[in-house]
């Protein structure tokens, strides 16, 4: 069997972090992705997809990311269900990330486009560090070459 998804798109709020008893980190955050069409009105129309970031890439993203930035996430669809306050049955579904992916520049100017973040052995120094064949390239996005 196959479970897999990846996606592109905007937070539409800042990631909100918590922790469990055990001590392991939390992080959720919305991810709003244009549908590839648009309406009977002629505007694109968006899903607004719940994502789910366990352990150091729950930190690192509930510490870098906020509302607008584009990321990319892979991981995998989960359904889950819980009984609510009110006793009905609530079912939930949503994306379990293992790889986040910054794709523009943070507000400070620090562009981390080029760092995932899916292996949080390393830290920033050793990304910027990496051998040959990663490499940042400057200019905006509008000016590669491809």
């Amino acid at each position: 069997m196959l479970n897999k998804v990846v996606l592109i798109g905007r937070l539409t709020k800042d990631p909100e972090i918590r922790y469990l008893p055990s001590g392991v980190a939390v992080t959720t955050f919305f991810l709003a992705v244009n549908r590839n069409f648009t309406n009977q009105q002629g505007e694109r129309e968006a899903d607004f997809i719940p994502i789910v970031v366990w352990r150091g890439l729950a930190e690192t993203c509930a510490k870098y990311l906020s509302k607008g930035r584009l990321v990319a996430v892979s991981g995998r669809i989960q359904t889950r269900n819980y009984e609510g306050r009110d006793g009905q049955r609530r079912y939930v579904t949503e994306v379990v990330a293992d790889e986040v992916v910054f794709l523009d520049r943070d507000s400070s100017g620090m562009d981390r486009s080029a760092v995932p973040f899916d292996d949080l052995s390393h830290s920033q120094q050793e990304y910027e560090d990496a051998p040959a064949g990663f490499q940042y390239i400057e200019g905006e996005e509008d000016e590669l070459p491809f």
